[in-house]
This record gives C-alpha cells, sequence and structure tokens, in this order.
C-alpha cells in the first residue's frame, strides 16, 4: 500500500511539473525577456530554430490599443527610433563607407530580417553576453558569439517584436 501512496505522489509531482512547464505563453516568455508586461496581446507570428541552447527567435505580439506602449515610454531602458548603428546592424544589417556590409543577425536562413521595416517606434538591446551594466551593446558587433535579447515596438501597427540570439 505505502509503495502505491509513493509512486502515486511521484506520478502527481511528474505531472504537476509537466503542466506548470507546458503553460508559459509567448507573452510569458516576452514579459519575462524584456521586462514589460504583454499579457493583452495576441501572437501574430513565433520564429524559433533553437537547438541545444544556441539559435534564434523572433514573436511578434499585437495590441489593440496603446497600454504596452504607455509601459515602454516609462521605462528609461527604452529608447526611440531611430535605430542606433549596432541595432540597425542586428536587426536589419548595416552597410559601411567602404561598400561592406555587417548583419542582419536577427535574420532567416535566407538572410531575410525577422522583423519587418519600423519607421516608428521604440527599442531595447538587452546583451546577455557580458554582466548586467558592465558592458554596452556597442561592443557586440566585435565579438565571436553572440547572447542578446531585442525588445522593439512598432508605433504605427501597434505590433511588439521579442527576439532572441545566442550562439
Amino acid at each position: 500500500m505505502k509503495r502505491f501512496l509513493i509512486l502515486g505522489n511521484i506520478i502527481a509531482v511528474a505531472l504537476f511539473t509537466l503542466v506548470a512547464c507546458g503553460s508559459n505563453t509567448v507573452q510569458d516568455t516576452a514579459s519575462k525577456e524584456l521586462g514589460i508586461s504583454v499579457s493583452g496581446g495576441k501572437e501574430v507570428s513565433n520564429f524559433n530554430e533553437y537547438s541545444g541552447g544556441e539559435g534564434r527567435s523572433c514573436i511578434a505580439i499585437s495590441f489593440d490599443d496603446d497600454t504596452v506602449l504607455e509601459e515602454i515610454k516609462g521605462n528609461f531602458e527604452w529608447k526611440a527610433f531611430p535605430l542606433d548603428d549596432t541595432m540597425q546592424a542586428l536587426i536589419y544589417g548595416l552597410e559601411d563607407e567602404t561598400g561592406g556590409t555587417s548583419g542582419p543577425f536577427l535574420s532567416d536562413n535566407q538572410q531575410n530580417a525577422l522583423v519587418p521595416d519600423i519607421q516608428n517606434g521604440y527599442y531595447i538591446l538587452i546583451d546577455r553576453h557580458t554582466e548586467k551594466d558592465k558592458a554596452t551593446g556597442a561592443d557586440i558587433l566585435n565579438r565571436g558569439s553572440f547572447n542578446f535579447t531585442v525588445g522593439l515596438y512598432d508605433i504605427d501597427t501597434n505590433t511588439l517584436y521579442s527576439c532572441k540570439l545566442d550562439t
């Protein structure tokens, strides 16, 4: 009888763990990654090429109102467009004076940017490669590996993009 009780408890804990781990929504993931609440949004697209802890992902979430925009405006870590050169290279690619290009780093297998062209919005770059507040994103392009998260909010379409790259 004790064995059945112990076995039953083990099964219950295992099922609870599976259910709890599987209950994260894309909104939960984006909220955690970007430090803002996006629970009121609707998933528009979800590109995910992670394998073994490395890869690229980009989630698009649309909103019916500007609640998230107001939260972003109140967060000093988010910056208004235009994108700086580092973000431009990471998201869309950047051509230098000699005609050489850098990026885009957040792209599909055909080198197409995962985020559509945004004219008006806000962005954040979270460098997970270094300790918080120890380095700026400016040196990201000179590294041999990448570990960063970006958030972009398109004011014209009320769409948030939460993207990650780990190499």
